[in-house]
């Protein structure tokens, strides 16, 4: 391969994972995308593997072709001529959504209504979304204010992981709690242990549950107090032994589950407060006890997506390790077994938490 002035010359072609339709994921030989005089192009050196991916692919929600994958990092290959403030070299966190700041969904901070928001700012071809699937990828001009600059002492690893702490940041700051208060995180995959490490953070008392014994353990090495598991007999009675009789001043559900949300509603105090966080598959509908909303004044409330403005506070979360992400990453696949990957993170062996693909090899450094 020519080299300029030091640099790798930038090859014509790469591998990316093409989603083809329904459960069909093929690696193949795409272009590298040709970059604007305003834009970035990064070689990917990880990414994490997303749920609302994994939706998108199992289920066909969207059309194909398309290169998923937006919990990436990796290290800038080229910088547009127009382009001040980057460098060749430099170690990259990206950010696939930025808003505008100006329209009338962010002046209410509801980032996530923003017509420019939705629009996805990095691509490695097709229709864009998100493209950490591929060895190259393009950074729009307007996903520009989404860059991070990865510190020396942090890993790709870690600055792949600023976008999913940044949602369960975001999350956290929709609920309406002061510190001494109980908190139930129902799930304790890679996205309940980041609520309960932020949760204990903020000086609340963190009550975790989970189905798998060695999840409600990490829980606890994650700052949660007390752990319970969500089918026991006795779910109902020892709950309200460790809120004081009141019910739970808050329950975010982290699991994509029905049952979860009736258990949320029931146990949380009147006038507490139920986050959902994982149903973001559209047309599932589910019966609730609307009273409970109404006369118990139990808010039934969402989050989705992130917030642009809390950028500077999660990096220095996790760049700092008081949020400690190394902890809830699991396993790294090459990209020629994304599919594989995506497979385990939608159906988690017992020691499975976060999952990661990454390019060629260790992408730790």
């Amino acid at each position: 391969m020519v080299k300029t002035l030091g640099v790798p010359a930038i090859p014509k072609t790469m591998r990316a994972v093409i989603y083809r339709g329904a459960n069909d994921l093929r690696v193949e030989t795409v272009p590298v995308p040709r970059i604007r005089s305003d834009e970035l192009l990064v070689k990917v050196a990880a990414r994490g593997v997303c749920p609302t991916d994994i939706q998108k692919i199992q289920y066909g929600t969207v059309p194909p072709p398309r290169i998923f994958g937006h919990e990436t990092a990796g290290t800038i290959t080229q910088v547009g001529a127009q382009l001040k403030g980057f460098r060749i070299g430099e170690r990259v966190a990206l950010h696939h959504h930025v808003p505008c700041l100006n329209c009338h969904a962010c002046r209410h901070h509801a980032f996530a209504q923003c017509a420019q928001y939705k629009r996805t700012g990095i691509t490695a071809g097709f229709e864009p979304a998100g493209g950490g699937y591929a060895e190259y990828v393009r950074v729009m001009e307007f996903a520009l204010p989404g860059v991070v600059k990865i510190p020396a002492r942090n890993s790709f690893l870690e600055g792949a992981m600023l976008e999913p702490v940044n949602t369960v940041l975001k999350a956290i700051n929709r609920l309406s709690l002061l510190a001494g208060d109980v908190v139930l995180v129902i799930g304790q995959g890679p996205v309940g242990l980041m609520f309960t490490r932020l949760l204990a953070l903020r000086g609340l008392n963190v009550v975790a549950s989970d189905l798998l014994p060695a999840r409600l353990k990490l829980a606890k090495r994650f700052g949660a107090k007390f752990v319970l598991r969500p089918d026991e007999k006795s779910f109902s009675a020892t709950a309200m032994r460790m809120t004081r009789k009141r019910g739970f001043d808050a329950v975010i559900v982290t699991v994509p589950s029905d049952a979860a949300v009736h258990q949320a509603q029931e146990s949380a105090r009147g006038g507490g407060q139920v986050l959902l966080f994982a149903h973001t598959r559209r047309g599932i509908t589910t019966e609730l006890d609307l009273s409970a909303v109404c006369v118990e004044e139990k808010d039934l409330i969402g989050s989705y997506s992130a917030d642009f403005t809390l950028q500077n506070k999660a990096a220095e979360l996790v760049f700092g390790r008081s949020l400690d992400v190394r902890g809830v990453i699991t396993h790294r696949f090459p990209l020629e077994q994304t599919d594989d990957a995506i497979q385990l993170a939608a159906r988690p062996a017992p020691g499975s938490l976060k999952i990661f693909i990454v390019q060629d090899g260790d992408a730790a450094d």
